[in-house]
Parts: C-alpha cells; structure tokens; sequence
C-alpha cells in the first residue's frame, strides 16, 4: 500500500492519469533527438513494448507522436489503404465510432458489426460476418471500450479470425499494460496503445506492435507522410533516429514509467492493482446509492461508468466541481442514451486513494441533501 499525502490531486479519468514523481522528473533533462543516448533510449522502448506482449520475434514496434488516436489513424491507414483492404469494425462506443470516421476520412473500405454501449459483440456474429462476406481482410476491434469500460471479448472474437483466415487489429488503448495481450497466445496484425494510459507514461506519444509480413508488405500504403508506420519504421531500424521531430521528454518519461511498470509485477501485477481499486469502488458506489451503467461481468477494470440520479437535487457539474476543489477529478459520460459520469480506476491510484474519494463523495452528496434511498436512477 503506498503512502502518498491525502491530499494530492489524483485523476480518476482514463487518461491523462496520475503519475509518479519519477516520471515526471526525468522530464527535467533535455535530450536532443539525434544524441546516441536519445537514440538508446528509443531503442529500448521498442524492445520492451514488444516484450510485453510477447511480440519480439514476430511483430516490430512503431512509435508515432501524438495522441493515441494518432496511432490508431496511422496504423489503419498505414496497413488498409490499399485496394483490397476491407476492415469489419466492431463498434459499442465511442472509440469504435472514432475508428469508423478515421475509416471515412481515409476512403478505407469498411463494415460495421454495432452493438449497444453495454453489450459486447460475439464471437458468433463476427464468424456469420466473416463467412458472408470474403472481402473482409481485417477486423478491428477496441478492447476496452472507455466510453462505458466495457471489457470486449478479445480471445474469443481471435479464435474466430484467425479460423475464419482474416487479420486482426486490436485498438489496446486502455488495456495495454494491465490487461493481458499476449501475441504467442492470439494472432493479431497490429496491437495499437499509448504512453498515457496503463503504462503510466505522460501524453504525446503513441505505438504500435505491427506483424513484421504485414509491415513490410505496407510498402507505399499509408495515404499520409507523418503517418507512415512503414516509413517511420525503416527509418527507426535503419538510424535509430525519428523522422520528425520526436516528443523527448515524453519518450524519456515512458522509458522511466516502464521501469517502474517492472518493479510494480508487469501487467499482471498492475493489473490486479486496478482490478482491486475497481472492486473497491463499485462497493463502495453501491453502498452510497448509486446505479452502475454495466453488469460486473462486463466491467473492466479501467474506468466505471456511473448513471445519472434522477433525483433534481444532484448536480454533476457541482459534484465534479466540489471533488475538483479536494483534488480528486471525475469524469464526465459518454454513453448517449442516458446521462451519466465516471469515476478511473488507472494511474497512481491505490485503495486509500478510492476510499478519500467515497467518502468526499459522500460530504458532496450530504451538503447536496441527498440521502442514500435518494439517488435511485
């Protein structure tokens, strides 16, 4: 259990998250982009970010700056514009309708298998999907969908691609680094994530863990210059150097936050450090009075999606702007057929750090009038 001082900010939101001390201070340095130590630092991200899920000796890693979205639009449109390209997109939220518009824009051929926000797509609709339609090449799935932190059935909807003789794309944003993506055990053509959000790293840089055929046979694909993961890759392998100017501080905050990403178990053991701040903060919303979005079954351990109460006397905007004043920053919803908010679970957040925000929650919800048997949705 760490022991931090109560009354640091914390950010329970899927990103930016809170981060350790460490990793923000070795952004104190300035590292030129073309210094040999810059370059080892690059290198040995790859090499690491590849390790994690088990990807060294099939898939290369490509780095991209920017938000994760931009590595999500580079890879897809790095590995699917091109003629015969044709991505099934799974879509229950808001990021699966984000790929879907990077998909528009890009001129990729593309179909959609929708579902709603609180309810997973199966394994047997995206088998009668694929045998329908051989155009397919890819599917596109989003692992952790954060609109609601659902938790999509990864392994299952593998095991029908890989039968069904087509490539998978997985959208790993808010999973990669505490929820398992092993590549020795799935067949995935890409792994996309970021710095900023398990692996507890700062914003301004994404990746992608791409299969190495896949990569090369990308050649003259990507439909932009800075987006080119092939491109950006070949540079990277052939000099060691970015093509544009790299985000150094944030590359050099990630090399660190990996480090301590090691020390705290890797992905299983951050992994079960969130899995217990969400068990204890569902508990804990029960027990105040509040209806959750999502079955437990469903429910990642990422971030929880809070419905609205009814009740006219509460006021998200005074929630959130009263949690703000002690620190603690929420989230608001994104599902769109109710109102709602939302509480993370991920960052340098700890069981004491979910207790504080209960029981602020509580003073709130006291100073507001509001009695548990009140906030019934």
């Amino acid at each position: 259990m760490s022991k931090h001082n109560t009354q640091r900010q914390i950010l329970l939101t899927p990103g930016p998250l809170t981060t350790l001390t460490s990793v923000k201070e070795t952004m104190l340095r300035d590292w030129g982009s073309r210094d040999s130590a810059f370059i080892e630092i690059t290198s040995r991200i790859r090499q690491r970010l590849l390790a994690l899920a088990n990807g060294s000796s099939t898939h290369s890693c490509a780095l991209v700056q920017g938000s994760g979205t931009f590595a999500v639009e580079a890879t897809l449109t790095t590995l699917l514009s091109r003629p015969k390209g044709h991505a099934l997109l799974l879509i229950n939220g808001a990021y699966g309708r984000r790929i879907q518009k990077i998909c528009e824009i890009a001129g990729i051929k593309h179909s959609v298998l929708e579902t709603a926000e609180d309810t997973p797509p199966t394994a047997n609709d995206v088998q009668q999907l694929l045998m329908e339609d051989n155009n397919i090449s890819h599917v596109v799935l989003v692992h952790c969908e954060t609109t609601s932190g659902i938790l999509n059935p990864l392994n299952k909807i593998a095991a029908v691609v890989a039968k069904e003789n087509k490539k998978l794309i997985i959208d790993a944003m808010s999973s990669f680094g505490a929820l398992p993506v092993d590549l020795g055990e799935i067949s995935a053509e890409a792994v996309i994530a970021s710095a900023n959000k398990c692996l507890e790293g700062v914003p301004g840089m994404g990746f992608a863990l791409i299969e190495n055929g896949a990569l090369a046979n990308a050649k003259g694909n990507a439909s932009t210059l800075s987006l080119d993961l092939h491109d950006q890759t070949e540079y990277m392998d052939r000099t060691g150097q970015w093509r544009f100017t790299p985000p150094t501080h944030v590359v050099a905050a990630l090399d660190k936050a990996l480090d301590e990403h090691e020390k705290e178990g890797g992905t299983s053991g951050r992994g079960n450090r969130y899995s217990q701040n969400c068990r204890e903060l569902i508990t804990g919303l029960k027990d105040i009075g509040f209806d959750l979005f999502l079955e437990e079954r469903l429910q990642a351990p990422i971030i929880v999606t809070v419905r609205m109460p009814s009740n006219p006397k509460f006021e998200f905007e005074e929630l959130y702007k009263l949690m703000n004043e002690q620190g603690i920053v929420l989230y608001p919803g994104a599902v769109t057929r109710e109102k709602s908010f939302r509480i993370g679970c991920i960052g340098q957040v700890y069981s004491e750090d979910i207790q504080r925000t209960l029981e602020a929650i509580r003073q709130v919800l006291s100073e507001m009038g509001l009695a548990k048997e009140e906030l019934a949705a």
